[in-house]
This record gives structure tokens, C-alpha cells and sequence, in this order.
């Protein structure tokens, strides 16, 4: 897929509307070009790249060499289940073409939802089991293409509410996604109170 990761990249970077002090996080960041056009994007901000890849780690920050002496960039080798950063970290993740190869999507995006700040967008692409061209294209043992209903769902559990969506003909599935923030302690009080009358009427019948 690395004829089409450019073009797919500058996608989703202007879907996520980047601003000039973002923290963005770029997972699956292979050889780093992506970090260079980020970094240029956000200007005054600070841009991660991370690559489960010992290879492609060193190839994205000696292409970055300039970049990470001015600690505009940094590039980490990690996973996607495990990120070495603190929560509420970044604005702003893009994952492009990488969704195949995680693991398990549930506690990937539950990790990618702990480092995003409440409001904090994601822009997720990837081709779906319903490409039967991609499908057929590449080996079912390393690539595994979701359902577009697995993802928004699974989006959801982890407090990240789908806001937007391309789904072309031939072209891969954009999905935009926003960190909800933290529910305040009258909209829990408000929840546990309403809880409490379901049971007590329960109880009654």
C-alpha cells in the first residue's frame, strides 16, 4: 500500500484540521515523510511519530534529523497497545493504512483514546472487508480489513464519537473521530439518580 500512503496521508491531515500548536501523534509513521508535511502544518506545536519497526524508526529520524535536534519531531519505537505517553497528550492522531496489523482493535483504540485530550480528534483510514479488491490482494494472515460497523462501534466504546465519514467507491474509509470529554459531576449525579428511580420502580412492580 505505500503507492497510495502519500496522497492518503495529506488526506486525513486535511480532514483533521491541524492547527499551528498542536501536539499530534502520527501512529505507523514508517519512513517519516509524513512527519516532515506535519511538522511544517504545525508550526509552533510538536509532532510524534511512532513505528513498531526498528527499521522504519531510523529511517524516519534520520529523514528527520533536523527536525528532531530542534525538538519539533520526535520519532519512538512502539505499539499501538502499549504507547509510552502520557494521557491527554495530543490533539491530534492519524492512523493511515496501519488498522490491519493491530492486534486487537479494542485495546488499540482504547490506548489511542487515553493519550487524546478530551476533544482531541482522530482521523482513522483504512480499506474495509467490503474492498473485495484489497481483500483479495494481499496475504488473510497479515492483513486482517474490519467491517465499517466493527470500527464505528468499537470507536464508540472507548469515548470516541464518530463525526464524520467518507466511504467512496474504490477509495479507503475516512472516519473523523472526537474524544467526548469527561462527564462532570452533575451529569453523574444526574445519571445515578435516574438509575435509582429505575430500580426503586422495579421494585415496585
Amino acid at each position: 500500500m505505500a503507492h497510495e500512503t502519500r496522497s492518503q496521508n495529506l488526506r486525513v491531515m486535511d480532514a483533521l484540521g491541524i492547527d499551528r500548536s498542536d501536539q499530534i501523534l502520527d501512529l505507523g509513521c514508517g519512513h517519516g515523510r509524513s512527519l516532515t508535511e506535519l511538522a511544517a502544518r504545525a508550526a509552533t506545536g510538536r509532532v510524534v511519530g511512532v513505528d513498531p519497526s526498528e527499521l522504519m524508526v531510523k529511517i524516519a529520524a534520520k529523514r528527520n534529523g533536523a527536525l528532531i535536534e530542534a525538538a519539533r519531531v520526535d520519532v519512538v519505537l512502539a505499539t499501538v497497545d502499549s504507547l509510552p505517553f502520557s494521557d491527554d497528550a495530543f490533539d491530534k492522531v492519524l492512523c493511515v493504512h496501519v488498522f490491519y496489523f493491530w492486534e486487537d482493535i479494542d485495546v488499540s483504540l482504547r490506548e489511542i483514546a487515553r493519550v487524546l485530550k478530551p476533544g482531541g480528534r482522530l482521523g482513522l483510514l483504512f480499506r474495509t472487508k467490503a474492498d473485495s479488491a484489497a481483500v483479495a490482494s494481499f496475504p488473510p494472515e497479515i492483513y486482517r480489513f474490519p467491517t465499517l460497523a466493527d470500527v464505528t462501534a468499537a470507536l464508540g466504546q472507548v469515548a470516541l464519537d464518530v463525526h464524520a465519514g467518507t466511504d467512496y467507491a474504490n477509495e479507503p474509509v475516512l472516519l473523523l473521530a472526537e474524544k467526548r470529554p469527561p462527564r462532570t459531576a452533575s451529569e453523574v449525579s444526574h445519571t445515578t439518580d435516574q438509575a435509582d428511580t429505575i430500580l426503586a420502580r422495579r421494585a415496585i412492580t
